[in-house]
């Protein structure tokens, strides 16, 4: 849609070569990579007008207020989109927002912001922008329950012995989706629902008690939502991230860019059960993190990718994964989620995750 957009910065964390290609071809002039170290490579590999360089998070957070950008784009993963995603809202930029953790872990500070500011935050998450599109038109207080849809992963119906054998190659193998290392790990433990569920609560004003995880092993219903007058709405689509990233640009308008349809020969059979509390802990270590509050979100979410780290380095087991961030969430002393103790418990917890593996070594796979 060059007619409609027109990129004013590129940030990538070590992709050089695409980040270049990028804005060489869209002629965007602001880039920003994540370190001092490939400046000079990027410097090279862009056209001679495109000169306006940023490093690291420092750089991010430049690009993110730029004057002339109306919408932020924020999709890097871990707590380091928390500043730009600050930058843009006190620049007064509109949020398209791919990235869980700005909200998992700094959900209080980063709303209180979107309202000062007047800002609009939109979900490009599958499931968030199903419930946000399914919540088009409907009165503030309308909810009643939220359903996150969740494929279940490629181990939905494994038993517990069968997950304690699970390799790093196996949990890569998602049934539905195309995603990275982080992402589709999420998915086999479930923990993307549990971070879904505190970033629902954060984005639609909702009790995470009124939020409820569905396993749809076909990915065709992305989310649903049932009103106070007892119906109950649904988004249905093809597994194709495509729509909620052009929605979330295009809000409040429909566009039409040739996105493949899907007709009801293709959702002719629908299948809806709820998860395996006990082989898949993560929604429950959630919800008590919400309780908890403060930077008890934050700590789980960068014990989670921590643990995930170990797991696909082959380093712990599949299930010593949720036993790890159940015990750093436990050895964690919750403060305020101001951004620097945000940032303070995210690093803790990376540091606990990996003593924590070190002083059970035995007790997991691997």
């Amino acid at each position: 849609m060059p007619d409609r957009f027109q990129i004013a910065g590129l940030a990538a964390n070590n992709g050089v070569s695409l980040l270049a290609r990028q804005a060489n071809e869209f002629g965007v002039g602001n880039v920003c990579i994540g370190s001092e170290a490939l400046a000079g490579d990027l410097d090279r590999l862009l056209d001679s007008t495109h000169k306006t360089i940023g490093i690291g998070v420092q750089g991010m957070c430049s690009l993110a207020a730029l004057p002339e950008a109306d919408v932020l784009v924020v999709a890097v993963a871990g707590a380091i989109g928390i500043a730009p995603t600050h930058a843009g809202l006190e620049a007064g930029k509109d949020i398209a927002l791919a990235s869980k953790e700005v909200l998992v872990a700094a959900g209080e500070p980063t709303m209180e912001l979107a309202r000062r500011h007047g800002c609009r935050i939109v979900p490009i998450d599958s499931e968030h922008s199903a419930i946000f599109q399914c919540l088009q038109g409907a009165p503030e207080g309308s909810i009643e329950r939220i359903y996150l849809t969740a494929s279940g992963g490629p181990f939905r119906k494994a038993t517990a012995d069968e997950l304690k054998r699970v390799t790093p190659e196996q949990a890569l193998k998602h049934p539905t989706w195309n995603m990275g290392g982080l992402v589709t790990i999420n998915s086999a433990t479930l923990m993307n629902k549990g971070l879904e569920i505190i970033e629902a609560h954060w984005l639609f004003d909702t009790p995470v008690d009124d939020i409820e995880v569905v396993v749809h092993p076909q990915s065709i219903v992305h989310s649903m939502v049932r009103l106070r007058d007892g119906s109950t709405l649904a988004q249905l689509g093809l597994p194709d991230m495509r729509l909620p990233i052009q929605y979330a640009l295009t809000y409040p308008d429909r566009v039409d860019t040739g996105l493949p349809r899907m007709g009801p020969e293709m959702f002719a059979r629908l299948e809806f059960e709820p998860p395996d509390d006990e082989r898949f802990p993560a929604p429950g270590l959630a919800r008590k993190a919400a309780a908890r509050g403060g930077t008890v979100p934050a700590a789980m979410n960068a014990a989670n990718e921590a643990a995930v780290g170990l797991f696909l380095e082959g380093r712990i087991g599949f299930p010593d994964v949720m036993r790890l961030v159940c015990e750093a969430m436990e050895a964690h002393d919750p403060l305020p989620a101001t951004i620097e103790n945000v940032l303070s418990a995210d690093a803790w917890a990376r540091v606990e995750v990996v003593r924590l593996a070190g002083t059970n070594s035995g007790a997991g796979a691997g």
